[in-house]
């Protein structure tokens, strides 16, 4: 097995940020000891687990946790605007940004524990991409964030439209009634959006363009994209919240739970259906649009 994991880190790649061949081992075991729950896999089975999966990411979260300088540059810039895109998928008002941010401390390893640098990057064991598994991050600190506010938020008085009811229905149940009233209202909102705005965002999210690179298809400054940008997601997210309070009755606290059911699964919702395509961007009536006076 020791000639196995000398062959998977080279196809990994981890000798280009420095990884010891022990310290990519110890990251092969915990990702099979948490695959395979207490049972001992038979050699093929272990060979055929570590041969799916995502290596090079596993290599590269390996280098982050143990501080390797290169490998985290590499990582913030590769990863952070997909981060990003993915927290603005949450919560288009910027509240799952902040939880992006605060996760970099995490993953960085400021905590010490017994005086050794911890990192969250430790509990990537490369059964998925290293961008879905922070997708997963961001989506789960989100929802912690949003339940941690609700349990401080106070108690409203009694007979009050707010009032909690004495025996409330289990939240569970209602999750997939919040997630289709949130998909249709986000639909309507984005559909709603003018020309221009739906294109930024359909560059943005769906195509996965750059600021500087939607700034030269919309003839703008890319610090004029992100303005805009920021203002689309504010506006979406009202007219999400506007939506949903008027079209299913939804109160502040339901309304709270179809952004949490949301953030639970955010790859339940493909923004790509409602946004602009690749196709759509060379299409002359829309090009025209982009270029006309917003005024």
């Amino acid at each position: 097995m020791n000639e196995v994991k000398v062959r998977l880190f080279r196809e990994a790649g981890a000798g280009r940020w420095d990884v010891p061949q022990p310290a990519f081992n110890d990251a092969l075991d915990r990702s099979a000891a948490k695959a395979f729950a207490g049972r001992t896999p038979a050699p093929a089975e272990l060979e055929r687990y570590y041969g799916s999966l995502h290596l090079a990411d596993l290599a590269l979260a390996c280098a982050c946790a143990l501080g390797h300088e290169g490998a985290w540059d590499h990582f913030v810039a590769e990863f952070r605007p997909a981060l990003y895109r993915a927290a603005d998928a949450i919560d288009p008002g910027g509240g799952a940004r902040e939880v992006a941010d605060a996760l970099y401390a995490e993953l960085f390893g400021l905590k010490d524990r017994d005086g050794v640098r911890t990192s969250l990057f430790v509990y990537f064991h490369g059964r998925s991409s290293l961008g879905t598994w922070l997708r997963s991050l961001v989506a789960q600190r989100y929802v912690d964030r949003v339940r941690a506010g609700r349990r401080l938020d106070p108690l409203p008085e009694d007979g009050s439209p707010s009032a909690i009811p004495g025996r409330p229905a289990p939240p569970d149940p209602d999750r997939p009634r919040f997630a289709a009233a949130m998909r249709a209202a986000l639909g309507f909102a984005i559909a709603a959006l003018e020309p221009r705005d739906r294109l930024r965002l359909g560059c943005y999210y769906a195509q996965e363009m750059t600021l500087a690179q939607i700034g030269r298809l919309t003839g703008e400054h890319e610090a004029t994209v992100s303005r805009h940008l920021t203002r689309t997601r504010r506006d979406i997210r009202a007219a999400v919240e506007q939506r949903l309070r008027h079209d299913h009755g939804f109160g502040e606290a339901e309304i709270t739970e179809c952004f949490a059911s949301l953030a639970a699964d955010a790859g339940s919702i493909d923004l790509g259906e409602w946004l602009p395509s690749g196709d759509e961007r060379k299409n002359p009536r829309i090009d025209r649009s982009i270029h006309e006076d917003p005024s």
